[in-house]
């Protein structure tokens, strides 16, 4: 089948339909995909050269209401033995082990926990800059930010711009898992809505608030419902205020499952390499606004990590200093700073080490 229609209009950097991305992605040869991909990625990220960051994720707490079928993390508040929120001095710990491994940003995550309102996160954030005033706070993506909004009686608005005056730099992705109501009712029963997902990145998106997107796939959803999660946050993007950041990347990556209640009620089998490498073409494709495409080199290892880097993304995201939800189903990847740099230059590109905002960091230490 001739698509060369199609890959001019992707290449002329038109936003395809969701009908062309799924004929692409279902028909295309997907060493055609990923060329095509790689085209539009050094058109958007020209030069031989890939992005990376020192950070760690930290969670504040294990306890949440929102019910996923796919986290082995969370625990009820009924479940006293498991309760967990962290404290000052593991904080002090954590955030000095950061530094000394060269790390400029937190990523800080939660569970919605029922009984912290939006003092709860003030305080919190107020401690960490007290411990280290210069440190970038990735923190609390859209899924806390309504719960917070709602517990405390509050707007999205009002949320967002507390958490600002507070010490919040930017806002991750987390919680989109796929932006459809229907999965997200199967997945995640006590989670905000799609459309609320979508509200608290428009109104972060509207005071100038750098975010990422991202995407889980590899469940009970369908190929249409990616291609739509695509799309939806292809149209968010669009919106954005002329001179806000809006979304700097898109992550996607195969949901982990070992041991969940998910892989108990649902037969699932585990996306391939080819299909990773797809979802990656497929998104830096339907993505023309969206400059940065990362690899999820976590949860596929660092061969496929650096495949992805010839198939249209144009960063290894973070060396993950500490992550436990994803890991608690699965994913056992680790990289240090050394092997990152060893994992990019052997793809065949420069490494250059980025800050949240994309722009080039300085003075960094652990040799890089």
């Amino acid at each position: 089948m001739n698509f060369n229609i199609l890959y001019s209009k992707a290449l002329a950097l038109e936003p395809l339909t969701k009908e062309e991305l799924v004929k692409l992605y279902c028909e295309s040869p997907p060493s055609e995909l990923f060329e095509l991909a790689q085209k539009i990625r050094y058109i958007l990220v020209p030069g031989n050269k890939v992005s990376w960051q020192i950070d760690r994720n930290i969670n504040y707490t294990n306890v949440c209401i929102s019910g996923c079928l796919f986290c082995n993390f969370h625990c009820k508040l009924s479940e006293r033995e498991k309760v967990y929120s962290i404290d000052k001095k593991e904080l002090e710990i954590k955030i000095k082990n950061l530094r000394e491994l060269g790390g400029d940003q937190i990523l800080l995550q939660g569970g919605l926990h029922p009984h912290y309102d939006i003092s709860y996160y003030e305080g919190l954030i107020n401690l960490i800059k007290s411990i280290d005033p210069l440190i970038k706070l990735n923190a609390f993506g859209p899924p806390e930010i309504s719960h917070i909004a709602r517990v405390s009686s509050l707007s999205i608005k009002e949320t967002l711009e507390r958490l600002v005056k507070a010490g919040l730099d930017s806002l991750p992705g987390a919680g989109a898992e796929i932006l459809s109501d229907r999965v997200r009712k199967l997945l995640s029963p006590g989670k905000p809505t799609s459309d609320q997902w979508i509200e608290v990145m428009a109104e972060a998106h509207k005071m100038g608030l750098g975010t990422t997107a991202t995407m889980v796939y590899g469940h009970i959803e369908t190929l249409e419902d990616r291609i739509e999660h695509l799309i939806r946050i292809r149209e968010l993007q669009s919106k954005k205020p002329e001179g806000a950041p809006g979304f700097r990347a898109f992550i996607c990556w195969p949901m982990q499952i070992k041991g969940t209640k998910l892989s108990e009620r649902y037969n699932i089998s585990e996306p391939s390499s080819i299909e990773h490498l797809k979802m990656i073409a497929i998104s830096r494709i339907a993505l023309i606004n969206i400059t940065h495409i990362q690899a999820s080199w976590l949860t596929m290892g660092r061969e496929i990590g650096m495949m992805a880097l010839h198939s249209g993304a144009d960063d290894l995201g973070s060396i993950m200093i500490e992550e436990n939800v994803v890991s608690s189903a699965g994913a056992e990847n680790r990289m240090d700073a050394a092997e990152m740099l060893k994992t990019i230059k052997e793809a065949g590109f420069k490494p250059w080490l980025r800050g949240q905002d994309y722009r080039p960091r300085v003075g960094a230490v652990s040799g890089v």
